[in-house]
Order: structure tokens, then C-alpha cells, then sequence
């Protein structure tokens, strides 16, 4: 098995360019794991899908306007900045255009100088560690001059950036939306609580482990980017209760699954903890920790993809994503979900 078994053909026009006028006016498919059986429905349907006890677990991460654009003070050369990590003492990891031209010591003057970057470290595959100088508060000053970091496949302007954040995002850091949790009104939150569904939220900041393309035959050898997570001890409780009295947990998108993944393949349960995590997830590798997964359609060759086939199968991963293009679903951020689990359960 190669990268090429996870290739496939999608005409650009089943791109999403923009968000569906209502979040859960999606389309919704539902793959059956056990039959191999596949529903076509609106996203809203995910309600009759849902039971009483099931735990729905949520990725509570907060996109930050990430995508900086500068010049190079020397040269007065344009640079794009796209903030990955920020960490300790202003020292900010961010992947960048042309990077080639940005050598230690290079200052970046971004925003008129509401900001100035100072390289500090070059990384391989275009990543730098800039020392930001600025006054005030970073995310502050983030927000009056950053702007959403889009993937470079939507081409369209986003009216209103609240449509790339989810409607439970709390604590920011990511540099991408964790998209399968888009789909999501607080109103259908409300009703599933109503119906008995329990909630419970991790937090893992997107970064670029989440959607660096894999560029190699053998994908066994992708070396994925290290993403900050953390579960509390009040989600590690709901989760264990749920695996010792067999419901079913469910994870809301990749990120999710890759936080609560990472933590119980080290222990064998939930545990209240925090971390970095560069977790792969491929056909082969068996997945322990939910029983369920709701995510969007992926890009070809992607990790994602790879992921859900190993949830899945890669046969009916490639099935259901035949289909998908037959019937004209919506891919990517904005695009259409799946929700795939054991519908006997």
C-alpha cells in the first residue's frame, strides 16, 4: 500500500468555497461500518442517529487570525507569515512564504510595526522561530491586523471569520478550524442534551500536523508535526464511564479523535493530561478509544484520509468517497460531512 491508494480524482467545482448559508444545513452521509451500508441526510438527521448515553466529545480549540503579511525590513520584500505555535517569551513558530529569504537575524516589519519579527532558528519545510515585539497583548494585536488562515484551496473571501470558528470554541491557538465541528448549531447541541447525549470537550490546536500533504510513496515514513493538547480530569471521568458501561463514544472530527487516541493507547483509559502529540493514524493500526466519528471529506493523499480509512476501511472509505462524488457532496473545510459508526451499537 502506497500514498497513491489514497489518491482520487474531485472536480474543483465539489470544492467548498464558502460556509452553507445555515451550519447545519449540510449534507450528512452515513456510513455504516459494520454492513458497509451508506444514508444520504441533511447534517440536522444526525439527531435520529444519536442516542441517550452516547458521548459526543468536542475539540474546543479557537482559530486565531493566523496569516500575517510583512516586509522584510532590509529589502522591503513581501512575506507571508502563517503563526503555526506560539510559545514561551514571544518565540512564535511559524511556517513561511519563500522562506528561503528569511535567514537569522531577518527582520519582518508586520502591520504598519504593530509587530516585529525577529528570526531566530530555521526548521526544515519552510518553518521559522521568530522573536515578536509588539506592545499590549498579542492576540489583541493579532486581531486588528491577521486574518483568518483559510486553506490556500478556498479561494473565495470569508463575510464573517465567526463561520471558521465552531460555536463552542473557547481557547485559542489554532491555525486551522477543526472542521467537522462547523456543522454544529447550539441549538442541535441543545437537543441532543435534551435527547440524553453527553458532551465532553478536549482541546488540541490545529497545526500544520493536521494538514501537511504527504508527499512520499511510502507513507509509513510521513513524520508528522507535534500539535499541543489536553484532556481534563472531568472529560477523562465522562469517557471512562462510558467504555466501563459500553456506550459509545464519539468523536467530532480527526483532532479529536488524534487527542483521545494519543492518551488512551498510553494508558488503556482516559486520563486527565497535556502534551504534544504527532500521533499517525494509518490503515493497520487498530483505533481503541471511540466507537464513532463525524468528519468532513478530506483532500487526496492526506493524512486525514488515511485516518478515517483505518476507522473505516479503506475499501469503504473509498466507496463512500465514490459516492460523494457522484452525488455531488461538498468537500473540505466547508464542505459536507460522514458520520461513521457501528449503526447496531
Amino acid at each position: 500500500m502506497t500514498t497513491n491508494d489514497f489518491d482520487f480524482e474531485l472536480d474543483e467545482s465539489l470544492i467548498a468555497q464558502t460556509p452553507p448559508l445555515k451550519r447545519s444545513d449540510s449534507r450528512l452521509m452515513i456510513v455504516n461500518k459494520n454492513e458497509k451500508d451508506i444514508y444520504h441526510h441533511n447534517f440536522n438527521d444526525i439527531y435520529d442517529y444519536l442516542k441517550k448515553g452516547d458521548v459526543l466529545v468536542l475539540n474546543n480549540t479557537k482559530v486565531i487570525p493566523a496569516r500575517l503579511y510583512g516586509i522584510k525590513k532590509d529589502t522591503n520584500a513581501h512575506v507571508e507569515i502563517l503563526i503555526l505555535k506560539i510559545g514561551t517569551n514571544d518565540n512564535v513558530e511559524c511556517l513561511v512564504g519563500n522562506a528561503k529569504k528569511v535567514k537569522e537575524g531577518t527582520e519582518i516589519i508586520i502591520g504598519d510595526g504593530l509587530i516585529k519579527a525577529v528570526c531566530l532558528e530555521i526548521k526544515e519545510e519552510g518553518i521559522r522561530v521568530f522573536k515578536f515585539i509588539y506592545d499590549g497583548i498579542l492576540l489583541e494585536v493579532l486581531e486588528k491586523i491577521g486574518t483568518m488562515p483559510l486553506p490556500p484551496y478556498i479561494k473565495e473571501k470569508l463575510l464573517d471569520n465567526n463561520r471558521y470558528q465552531t460555536v463552542y470554541a473557547k481557547y485559542n491557538g489554532s491555525a486551522a478550524a477543526p472542521t467537522a465541528g462547523l456543522h454544529f448549531t447550539e441549538e442541535l447541541i441543545d437537543r441532543l442534551k435534551e435527547k440524553g447525549v453527553i458532551f465532553a470537550e478536549v482541546t488540541l490546536h490545529v497545526g500544520l500536523g493536521t494538514f501537511k500533504p504527504v508527499s512520499i510513496d511510502d507513507f509509513s515514513k510521513h513524520k508528522m508535526h507535534e500539535e499541543e493538547y489536553e484532556m481534563s480530569n472531568e472529560t477523562a471521568t465522562i469517557l471512562n464511564l462510558a467504555k466501563k458501561e459500553n456506550r459509545r463514544i464519539i468523536a467530532v472530527g480527526t483532532t479529536s479523535l488524534r487527542t483521545l487516541e494519543t492518551i488512551y493507547s498510553q494508558h488503556n483509559e482516559f486520563k486527565e493530561q497535556s502534551g504534544v502529540t504527532s500521533i499517525f493514524i494509518y490503515p493497520g493500526y487498530e483505533i481503541k478509544s471511540i466507537d464513532g466519528l463525524v468528519t468532513n471529506f478530506h483532500l487526496p493523499k492526506s493524512t486525514l484520509i488515511m485516518l478515517v480509512s483505518a476507522l473505516a476501511g479503506i475499501e469503504t472509505i473509498k466507496n463512500a468517497y465514490s459516492i460523494a462524488i457522484k452525488e455531488r457532496y461538498r468537500f473540505f473545510s466547508f464542505g459536507d460531512s460522514m458520520f461513521i459508526t457501528h449503526l447496531d451499537n
